[in-house]
């Protein structure tokens, strides 16, 4: 009998992802981004087939992904290492040498729409107008181009049309908490929720005919709920509402007059389906714990792109009451049985508020009785039951990990989800301390022998906590986090610039606030040992934010390392920078483990 050594702790590294995904309109061909060579290219699959084949070779990763509507060619955006630069190209079926497209040097260009006819491409861009976006209606065979939507006041996108392509769709982000959606006829637009002072948010929106309008809102209410707007009597209408449940994404079956939405409710999704004829309202059982995509093709069938916290990034195909997978990514050579599923607790937070919060327990057999704590990204984002490579690979080696959901987090309510806002350094940060009071007072962890690590604002949230309650923590990591506000805020991308008085501060108005809120205001406090990954090209939080920080505690003879990634930005895109950050950050760690790893 053959007996094989247990999977090296690498193979947990080894999973690949998918980043999107469309299905062509006579459903023989899919497309989806994923990084199956170790980096993102365009694959594509003959269905019934599912054997996957290349289409691109341009290693980038893909932003915007649709067909045209006779299934003859696909519109796929790519920007270059990571800038976020995406620029629109088309793609044949099965591969090869791609057409330009939409291509303007340092511009972004978001969403791209095609005609009913597939003869015009309508996308929103930051060309001429970089606060607050226009949008054009490009002729795909004349190459003359129209603007049809100018932004003014924020940051402004074309969402999409009516049938009859007479009525765009488009809403305007003035915050994270705060976005309206309008229709716009002639030179006629409409705002689709009632007049109000009070901040809300539409998520989605669909036309089911030119004059009708379903939308999903939490005007008036603190969770997301489906509503209509009717454009002919000009009346806004609540239609269904869960409890505790904010509604994310809807989709239009035009076929069989059916809605599908997705709904979010703590760190799980479900599914729910609406007969817009008789109003049976069902939900629908998925194969997954957190929903990135649905597509409803003609037939009725369902394409599915989920994950859970065991299972990788794959794409579904429902055509009755049963999901078939149409790609099989696994962790390599791991059985499910040596993932970890996360327990979901919750806890009080400094004002009696509850947290919930995911608990990742290594397996007995692994466990090393560390523990490290995770504030998330976003802010205004969660952790959830979805799957990270990176927090499975960090088990197996025995680390537990507790994520918690602070104030700001989503899934929770606009009340909850406002709490960040303006307040990026106090809330938040005391919802974390008290995270970390329940895993000591619970006998999860010990005050000071505690691992910190983040990434976007939870590597923020990693330097403000070493900054300021350094007492908590024997080693950090801080993954591309802002460390001085007020040179983020004068440095992230001109369309996010408009939100930032809200969402961060005034650097005049809220001056002192903001030195409160900087990490780098508390770099007498940060002593405890420090790994700082960036991405070079990060647009979002970008180089000058590691380098600051780094600088300034080797300048005071601190233990600090820093990584720098030439060829990525906010994120890992190519399997090799994330193998080599993750054994980085392995190596880093294993240097305060107070337990030696169990072979």
């Amino acid at each position: 009998m053959i007996t094989f050594p247990k999977p090296d702790v690498e193979q947990f590294l080894r999973t690949f992802s998918i980043a999107d995904f469309a299905v062509s309109p006579d459903e023989k061909h899919l497309v989806f981004s994923t990084n199956l060579s170790g980096k993102y290219n365009l694959w594509g699959m003959d269905l019934p087939n599912s054997f996957p084949y290349p289409l691109t070779s341009i290693d980038q990763s893909c932003q915007g992904l649709i067909y045209d509507k006779k299934s003859r060619f696909i519109i796929a955006g790519f920007d270059q290492d990571g800038n976020e630069n995406t620029q629109f190209y088309g793609v044949p079926l099965n591969g090869g040498t791609m057409k330009e497209i939409v291509n303007h040097e340092n511009t972004r260009n978001f969403m791209p729409k095609l005609s009913n006819d597939s003869k015009k491409l309508y996308y929103t861009t930051s060309r001429g107008n970089p606060s607050f976006l226009n949008s054009y209606c490009l002729d795909l065979e004349s190459g003359q181009e129209r603007l049809v939507l100018e932004g003014k006041d924020a940051a402004t996108y074309l969402f999409g049309f009516s049938p009859d392509e007479e009525t765009l769709l488009y809403y305007k982000h003035f915050a994270n908490t705060y976005t309206l959606l309008y229709a716009k006829k002639g030179n006629e637009d409409i705002l689709l929720t009632p007049p109000t002072e009070k901040q809300h948010t539409v998520n989605d929106g669909v036309f089911v005919s030119d004059s009708m309008i379903y939308l999903l809102t939490d005007y008036d209410s603190d969770f997301t709920y489906l509503a209509s707007y009717n454009l002919e009597t000009n009346k806004f209408c609540k239609v269904k509402e869960l409890e505790n449940e904010s509604f994310t994404a809807i989709t239009y079956s035009k076929e069989n007059q059916l809605l599908y939405i997705t709904s979010q409710k703590g760190v799980e999704d479900q599914l729910y389906e609406i007969n817009l004829q008789n109003e049976n309202w069902r939900n629908i059982p998925v194969p997954c714990s957190v929903i990135n995509k649905l597509e409803v093709a003609a037939s009725g069938t369902l394409y599915l792109f989920g994950m859970s916290a065991t299972k990788p990034h794959n794409i579904y195909k429902n055509t009755g009451d049963e999901w078939v997978s149409l790609t099989k990514y696994t962790v390599p050579g791991v059985d499910s049985n040596e993932l970890v599923e996360p327990d979901i607790i919750t806890y009080p937070s400094f004002d009696g508020r509850e947290i919930e919060s995911l608990f990742f327990r290594a397996k007995n057999e692994n466990d090393n009785g560390e523990v490290i704590f995770w504030p998330h990204g976003g802010p205004q984002a969660a952790e959830r039951k979805f799957f990270r490579a990176s927090f499975q690979f960090f088990l197996n080696n025995g680390y537990n990990i507790f994520a918690p959901n602070f104030r700001g987090s989503t899934g929770y309510g606009l009340e909850f989800m406002k709490m960040v806002e303006g307040d990026w350094g106090n809330g938040p940060r005391l919802d974390n301390v008290a995270g970390l009071d329940w895993l000591i007072d619970q006998g999860h962890a010990q005050k000071g022998n505690i691992l910190l690590m983040g990434g976007s604002f939870g590597g923020y949230m990693a330097l403000l906590l070493h900054g300021r309650h350094a007492d908590y923590f024997k080693a950090v990591v801080d993954i591309f986090g802002p460390s001085n506000l007020f040179s983020f805020i004068n440095s992230v991308p001109e369309d996010w610039k408009p939100v930032m008085d809200q969402w961060v501060g005034n650097p005049e108005k809220d001056k002192e606030k903001l030195i409160e809120f900087s990490p780098i205001t508390y770099l007498e406090s940060m002593i405890k040992p420090m790994l700082v990954i960036q991405g070079a090209n990060d647009p979002r939080v970008v180089k000058e934010e590691s380098d600051q920080i780094v600088q300034a505690l080797k300048d005071k003879g601190r233990d600090v390392d820093y990584m720098l990634l030439e060829n990525e930005g906010h994120g890992f895109s190519k399997k090799e920078n994330e193998i080599a950050v993750y054994q980085k950050i392995l190596s880093f760690l294993r240097r305060f483990t107070a337990v030696k790893e169990k072979v």
